[in-house]
């Protein structure tokens, strides 16, 4: 399924039909989607629909886990990606936060950020990016030297996001970053997130299952549903669907309530693939 829209300029980012494999398993299924330069772009789904695999893919970090592109492609600014290593990923500027808050345990927070640039070599840029860190998140530089295993959750959610800061991104990939947060934290990170897409021009693609909160803070959504993009639009736009309301809200036409569980798989896909 191709993204509806065709955007003005060449995208950033180009997600071409992709199928991936984990051995004989495949997990996604002729995948595409489209970012562009300076956009927040959200990929909604339930878990195990494929959302992180299809960050992995992008990184490079699918042949950690035994993974592989098998068909389609994956473009940064016209230049294919997919196969690449990690390492030369995130050099030409995708950088992704993995689930759960892999902060170094043992490392404070002053030396997680210092790992975060060792691809750079460009001194007086890491020096400012340091600074700018600190700026956003000034609960860290409270706790510079503090190792980071004794981190809140929150605070480790915002270590590893000025981590991947260091490393000068274009294209920051944000894997379920509100995940165990409570939902004040959950704000404070998404209003941050909005602040560094804003100021600092970075190209933020977001994947949730939140949708509301997801979808609060995107331009543009995606929702995955077995491996395949089923829906795709502007945020606003997906927020008033009466198929995303009912499914991923929580909201039926009356403004009740609805476990996502109660709602029968075979449902969902007959009415969005039709």
């Amino acid at each position: 399924m191709m993204p509806e829209r065709a955007l003005e300029a060449a995208p950033l980012l180009e997600v071409s039909s992709i199928d991936v494999f984990y051995g004989a398993i495949q997990a996604l299924r002729g995948v595409s989607l489209r970012i562009g330069t300076g956009e927040r772009v959200a990929l909604v789904g339930a878990n195990g629909a494929g959302k992180t695999t299809t960050l992995r893919a992008i990184s490079g970090l699918l042949k950690a886990e035994e993974g592989r592109v098998t068909d389609g492609t994956i473009e940064l600014r016209g230049a294919r990606i997919d196969g690449r290593d990690p390492e030369e990923i995130v050099r030409m500027g995708i950088f992704q936060v993995m689930e759960g808050r892999r902060v170094f345990e043992g490392l404070t927070v002053d030396e997680n950020l210092r790992v975060g640039a060792y691809t750079r070599r460009d001194g007086d840029a890491v020096r400012r990016d340091y600074e700018a860190v600190y700026r956003y998140f000034p609960r860290l530089r409270e706790r510079r030297g503090q190792l980071a295993g004794y981190l809140s959750g929150g605070e480790q959610q915002m270590l590893v996001i000025g981590r991947a800061l260091m490393a000068r991104p274009r294209l920051m990939l944000l894997d379920e970053p509100s995940l165990g947060l409570a939902p004040l934290l959950v704000k404070e990170i998404f209003e941050i997130i909005r602040r560094l897409n804003q100021e600092e021009r970075l190209t933020i693609f977001l994947v949730e299952q939140n949708a509301n909160v997801a979808f609060g803070i995107a331009d543009y959504g995606y929702i995955m549903e077995g491996g395949r993009v089923v829906l795709d639009g502007p945020a606003p736009r997906l927020r008033e669907n009466e198929d995303v309301k009912e499914f991923y809200l929580g909201l039926t036409e009356v403004g009740g309530r609805k476990s996502y569980r109660d709602v029968k798989h075979y449902r969902r896909r007959k009415r969005w693939l039709s």
